[in-house]
Formats: structure tokens, C-alpha cells, sequence
């Protein structure tokens, strides 16, 4: 009786040690992104704020699936293409594959039957198309954010990427060190990409990781090929001893002139992107604005 009492007074303590444990997670959670709403790396909110809110679940879910009593097991909601986008969306630290999947079927789930309620109220058929509607886009909503930020991380870089190599070179040029420059650069620019740098330069100021490994994983967290030969440029000049000056300078114009193409793309795409809702929206409208008072009178002299 007595081991039985004991049993149950110690199960009853990991259960009430485990829910302290989740709940500490969650308050360090929200904290976590307090700081970042406050940070530059929070900015895209302001044009994305789905996007956001997505990702946010995502990481609550990812915290919530590690805290479980079971285990997922290692083959279960597994995607191929997760571990290299999550790195690109500067995520993996706080996204798990288990919280990505958990999360498409809330919101799928939740998706489908808004839909499904929404469309009930017309017919049955519209609330079965409706429903499917909002099942594909709920499905679909954590791909879409992740996406999207990794195209705002991708924007944000190479926006900032001259400037931060001109900085360095002309530190480099008065006669301070890279890391010196680096450092100045961190400092007194208030931009995402010195915030990554000050990152990285803090891991191999502290020796957790060697430069050149810091710097690399650096470059690997962004799908942006220009800024991987400049990181990969960086670090054989330390490696040699050569001088970085000029390649910085270099890098910094071929950067410049690759983010000046990349806009220059995006615009003469916009034209483009810009006839699927003219074909489908505008048009249809302007040809019942035109043609309906044609097929009315029609209709009325057919009648007659």
C-alpha cells in the first residue's frame, strides 16, 4: 500500500514538474518573440502580417510537440525539402519538422470548415467547394510563410550587402583588422544583415566556432549564391593572408549590380503577374457592363 501511495505521490510530482517545464517553455517562448517584434528581423510584419502569425504557430506548435510525453517517432511527417528551407528561413533553431506538420492540419482543419460553414449557407455544393478551397489554402500556409520570408531574408541581404563591404574595406584601409571593422559595422548600422554578422563574430570571439566556420554557416543560412562566393572569398583571404581590400571592393560592386538586376527583374515581372486578375476579375466585369444591356435587349425583342 505504502509503495503503491508512493508510486502514484511520484508520478503525480513529474506530471505537475513536466507542466512547470511547459510552461517556462512557453513564457521564454513569448519572450522570444517579444524581442524579435522589437528587432529589425520582425519588419516584414508590417507587409506580412499572415505570414507572421503562421510562422508564430508554428513555433508555439514546434514547442508544444517537444514537450509531450510520447515521442514522434523519426519517420513520421518527415519533408524532404524542410531541413534546407528552414535554414534559409533562418528558422531552424525554433521550427520543427513535427510543429511544421502539426500546423497545417490545424489549419487546414480550421480552414475547412469555415468554408464549409460559409458555403452552407448558399447550398451544399458550394460549402463541399468552399470546404476544399480553404483546405488547400490552410495546407498550404506554412509553405507560403516560409517562403515568404526566405525571400524577405534573401531582399534584406543583398540590400545591405554593399554597404556592409564597404564599411570593412575602407576599416580595412585605415588599418583596423576585419574583425575590428566587422565590429564597427555591427555597431553603428542598425540593419538585419549586422545583426547576423555580430552573431557570428560573437561565436568565434567566444570559440564555439572557428571564423571560418561561422562564417560559412552563415552563408548557408541564405539562398543567395552572390553572397556565398563573397563569405567564400572572405575566408580564403584569411586563409592566405592575401589582401581583402580589393576583393571586398569587388564583391561590393558585383553585389550592388546583382541587387540592382534582381529589382530590375522584379518590375518587369510585375506587368506580367498583373494579367492574371485583369483576365480574371476586370475582364469578365467590363463584358457583362457591356455586352448584358445588348443581351437583355435581345432577349426582351425575342420575347416580344
Amino acid at each position: 500500500m505504502a509503495y503503491a501511495a508512493a508510486c502514484l505521490a511520484g508520478g503525480a510530482g513529474y506530471n505537475v514538474y513536466r507542466w512547470i517545464e511547459q510552461m517556462r517553455q512557453r513564457a521564454r517562448h513569448r519572450e522570444a518573440v517579444r524581442a524579435r517584434a522589437e528587432s529589425p528581423d520582425h519588419r516584414y510584419a508590417a507587409s506580412s502580417k499572415a505570414d507572421v502569425r503562421v510562422i508564430e504557430m508554428m513555433e508555439h506548435q514546434s514547442i508544444a510537440v517537444r514537450s509531450m510525453p510520447f515521442n514522434v517517432p523519426d519517420n513520421a511527417m518527415r519533408s524532404p525539402w524542410f531541413q534546407r528551407v528552414v535554414g534559409f528561413a533562418g528558422l531552424a533553431d525554433s521550427v520543427t519538422e513535427e510543429g511544421f506538420c502539426v500546423t497545417r492540419l490545424l489549419l487546414a482543419g480550421i480552414a475547412l470548415c469555415v468554408g464549409g460553414v460559409v458555403g452552407a449557407f448558399v447550398s451544399p455544393a458550394l460549402a463541399g467547394v468552399l470546404g476544399l478551397v480553404g483546405l488547400y489554402f490552410g495546407a498550404s500556409a506554412p509553405k507560403r510563410a516560409i517562403k515568404h520570408r526566405i525571400e524577405w531574408r534573401t531582399q534584406q541581404m543583398e540590400r545591405h550587402l554593399p554597404e556592409m563591404l564597404d564599411v570593412v574595406a575602407i576599416g580595412m584601409r585605415s588599418g583596423l583588422s576585419f574583425d575590428r571593422s566587422l565590429q564597427i559595422y555591427a555597431a553603428r548600422f542598425p540593419t538585419f544583415l549586422a545583426g547576423e554578422f555580430s552573431a557570428a563574430q560573437r561565436k568565434w570571439a567566444s570559440g564555439l566556432e572557428r571564423r571560418d566556420e561561422a562564417l560559412r554557416h552563415l552563408a548557408a543560412s541564405y539562398d543567395s549564391s552572390v553572397f556565398a562566393r563573397v563569405i567564400e572569398s572572405i575566408v580564403r583571404s584569411i586563409r592566405f593572408g592575401t589582401s581583402m581590400v580589393e576583393g571586398l571592393e569587388d564583391a561590393a560592386r558585383e553585389s550592388r549590380v546583382a541587387y540592382r538586376t534582381r529589382r530590375q527583374e522584379q518590375v518587369a515581372k510585375a506587368p506580367v503577374k498583373m494579367m492574371i486578375p485583369t483576365g480574371t476579375l476586370i475582364l469578365p466585369a467590363m463584358l457583362i457592363l457591356v455586352m448584358g444591356p445588348v443581351l437583355l435587349e435581345m432577349v426582351g425583342g425575342g420575347m416580344v
